[in-house]
């Protein structure tokens, strides 16, 4: 497992924070997925072999946010 922490440009509500936790958290091999509101930042545990890092930060852009950077570790 890899961890992700995804940068956003803001995070307007938190409905949009719901939003965007749910369709990350949806995605295969993805785990433990935390948006933090007042850093506009996600966090997610995920598995390499079954999802990129670029395939979630499109999930996120598809939703209408702007992915700043991404940073990927070891979980």
């Amino acid at each position: 497992m890899k961890k992700i922490i995804m940068q956003l440009d803001t995070l307007s509500c938190p409905s949009c924070m719901q939003k965007i936790e749910s369709a990350v958290s949806q995605q295969p091999g993805v785990s433990d997925t935390k948006v933090l509101f007042n850093a506009s930042k996600i966090k997610a545990n995920f598995n390499p072999d079954e999802v990129s890092p670029e395939q979630l930060s499109a999930v996120v852009e598809k939703l209408g946010y702007d992915v700043q950077s991404t940073k990927v570790k070891e979980a």
